[in-house]
């Protein structure tokens, strides 16, 4: 079992438009099963494997909207606890 833990995190303000490379390269490497993540002060090489766990949480209130998403693994014990259907849409034309 690991004993050591290494964390990244950065923080920064970007437009929509400059997240989505982002968030694509994301996907590529959980496809590809390999995501290196670096800034200027760290990095951190991650290796998805086996099945993931994916919850995402997505909050408003009338200052701030709100989305988060956490992927996960285990390294020994690749188990997925619960199984769901998860919906997203980015249909622009639904209305409230």
């Amino acid at each position: 079992m690991r004993q050591n833990k290494k964390t990244f995190s950065h923080l920064s303000l970007q437009d929509a438009k400059s997240i989505q490379p982002i968030l694509k390269s994301i996907e590529k490497g959980i496809l590809n099963g390999t995501m290196t993540f670096s800034d200027e002060d760290d990095e951190i090489t991650l290796k998805p494997e086996g099945l993931l766990r994916f919850k995402i949480t997505a909050s408003e209130s009338e200052t701030k909207h709100q989305l988060n998403f956490k992927i996960s693994w285990n390294i020994d014990d690749p188990k997925l606890d619960e199984k769901s259907i998860l919906s997203i849409s980015s249909d622009t034309s639904r209305k409230k």
